[in-house]
């Protein structure tokens, strides 16, 4: 092996999303392609989604949506993260669907004068206080979408909200506030025809927060959202496998061509490890664009394929184990893998 390279299975990640889409149905699946679908490569595993059960796509912010569109997606894509540059104007010529949390939002929706009209899902605050209207300034907002859609502005599409997913308790009680809600807008004469609440954990294991669609995110990508459950307890495989040559060894110690400019991190006490040949192996130290580690007497040689986190099957760690040793969650450990290194898609059609 000469150089770094990420796997990129996507055979694995069509399981996941069949798996998902399963237990999810009847409710649809959207999967959230977001932050370049994870660090797995946007495109790739926005095509295998729909080729394996997804009905849309999710992604952050109308930039993603507009990079899907111009590479031919004419799915339902929606994005929910807006600042006050975003492009509506663009969006609403694309016919992406816009997450509303604000009366800022909807002015910036109607001053963008587009004859098309807007496709809006309503966002109410259940908890996660991440975004969303108030409780109390909800009332304000669905009477100005109505108002706007009787207008010929915009289409209510859907009302939404995110889960903190702190427990199943806090989960209830988010669902009810959201029921709530939905009487509120039904009352002030909003018609939605899509209700969705729940992502990966709900998705899997919360039947009752489903509604009409499931918005699977780090699930798919084979890392389970649960602390009590593995994604091979779930049925799920791995998506990503990062592997990099080592380059020298000297005195018991091999150095590894990756380092923290490329994702890797390990915490002050470097209690990850590394597989080499089937064996694992202790990360020493990490500089900016190496890492060390201590193989002692075994056979190490120049060039010989170090695999940093992937499916397990090798005696590597996953980015599931990568997460626990490192104190972060798996999401984290796929995301901040460099896009300066290479992909290469395995299964690809």
């Amino acid at each position: 092996m000469t150089e770094p390279r990420i796997e990129v299975d996507l055979d694995a990640f069509r399981h996941n999303v069949r798996l998902l889409s399963s237990i999810a149905a009847p409710a649809r699946t959207m999967l959230a392609v977001k932050a370049n679908a994870y660090g797995h490569g946007l495109l790739p595993l926005a095509r295998a989604a729909l080729e394996s059960g997804a009905d849309s796509l999710a992604v952050l912010d109308v930039p993603a949506g507009l990079e899907l569109r111009a590479a031919g997606f004419d799915v339902q894509i929606f994005a929910w993260m807006h600042g006050p540059h975003t492009d509506f104007a663009c969006a609403i010529r694309e016919s992406i669907d816009l997450g509303i949390s604000a009366l800022w939002q909807l002015d910036a929706i109607i001053a963008a004068g587009e004859p098309a009209r807007a496709r809006v899902h309503l966002k109410i605050d259940t908890g996660l206080h991440r975004n969303g209207a108030s409780i109390e300034e909800w009332p304000s907002l669905v009477s100005a979408a109505v108002a706007a859609e009787r207008a010929g502005v915009l289409t209510i599409v859907g009302i939404w909200s995110h889960l903190a997913d702190a427990s199943p308790e806090d989960d209830a009680d988010a669902l009810e506030r959201l029921h709530t809600a939905i009487k509120v807008a039904h009352d002030l004469g909003a018609t939605p025809t899509t209700l969705h609440l729940a992502a990966s954990s709900a998705g899997i294991r919360e039947p009752e927060a489903r509604l009409d669609l499931v918005r699977f995110g780090i699930a798919a990508y084979g890392i389970s959202p649960f602390d009590d459950e593995s994604a091979a307890d779930l049925g799920l495989i791995p998506v990503m496998t990062f592997r990099a040559p080592v380059v020298s060894v000297d005195a018991g110690t091999a150095t590894i061509s990756v380092g923290s400019a490329d994702g890797i991190h390990v915490g002050p006490s470097h209690i990850a490890e590394v597989a080499i040949g089937g064996e694992r192996y202790r990360i020493s130290s990490v500089g900016v664009d190496s890492l060390t580690i201590d193989v002692g007497d075994a056979l190490v040689s120049v060039g010989d394929s170090v695999t940093i986190f992937g499916t397990g099957d090798d005696g590597a760690m996953t980015a599931e184990e990568w997460a626990v040793r490192t104190g972060t969650i798996g999401d984290e450990i796929v995301v901040r893998a460099s896009r300066r290194i290479p992909r290469t898609y395995l299964g690809e059609r």
